[in-house]
């Protein structure tokens, strides 16, 4: 609930920021674009206890809604919102035998980001942060296995900690906060083309974290580097 409450508090700040920002004197745009986005997903799913693993690789896709509002002195006030598709998971680094193991958990993640940019409006180059609050809906998951899984390979596993394996998510919605920087070329009529990274950091757990549960934490963190192409449906008016 602690988790819960300072997501809320964090949404609610990044909003009101940017409609104090969108409330002060600035040029009127009311600019409206829509597009799709994709990319790669590199995410560690961070344990207490700890297990040590590397970056699990997957996919992210999907489509992004822009309203620009405003520009504020020589900053373009926006906010984003995406539905998008991701493969997050974790993947084990096992020095204690030859086993290998790996969970591929796909999401519906939809990211609400306030968007502030700088550069060439209309044709050019521009750069950008975005930062907003994130929720994630579990969709399925499955596993890949190696090496021999006996009984005495598990007993080997530092600390013994092996309850993962057997665990099937038990948290279906997550939350959290992502943000990042890209850089956009923009063209009178061919659109808008975007570079991005960004950093996804999980406030939920994908197991349940209670005292007679074997996770106290396990929560995802992600980093996400991805293209977008928007093209205009409402050009800005000035």
């Amino acid at each position: 609930m602690k988790r819960l409450a300072l997501f809320l508090v964090i949404a609610f700040n990044i909003q009101l920021s940017t409609f104090n920002l969108k409330a002060q004197v600035g040029e009127y745009r009311s600019a409206f674009a829509i597009g799709v986005n994709g990319g790669c997903v590199f995410n560690r799913v961070s344990f207490d206890p700890t297990i040590k693993k590397s970056y699990h690789q997957g996919m992210t896709g999907g489509i992004t809604l822009r309203y620009t509002s405003e520009k504020y002195f020589a900053m373009l006030c926006a906010i984003q919102a995406e539905v998008n598709y991701a493969q997050m998971g974790w993947t084990e680094v096992i020095e204690t035998s030859s086993d290998t193991y790996s969970r591929t958990v796909n999401y519906i993640q939809v990211p609400l980001l306030a968007r502030l940019a700088y550069g060439k409006e209309e044709k050019g180059l521009m750069g950008y942060l975005v930062l907003g609050p994130q929720l994630g809906f579990y969709l399925s998951d499955s596993d890949k296995r190696g090496g021999e899984w006996s009984e005495a390979t598990l007993a080997l596993r530092p600390n013994h900690v092996v309850e993962q394996y057997s665990l099937p998510i038990q948290n279906h919605f997550e939350y959290g906060i992502t943000g990042g920087l890209g850089l956009e070329v923009n063209t009178r009529k061919a659109g808008h083309f975007m570079i991005e990274g960004r950093y996804y950091f999980g406030l939920s757990n994908i197991f349940h974290d209670g005292k007679a549960d074997p996770f106290g934490r396990s929560a995802n963190g992600a980093i996400v580097a991805k293209a977008t192409y928007l093209f205009d449906v409402i050009k800005p008016k000035r």
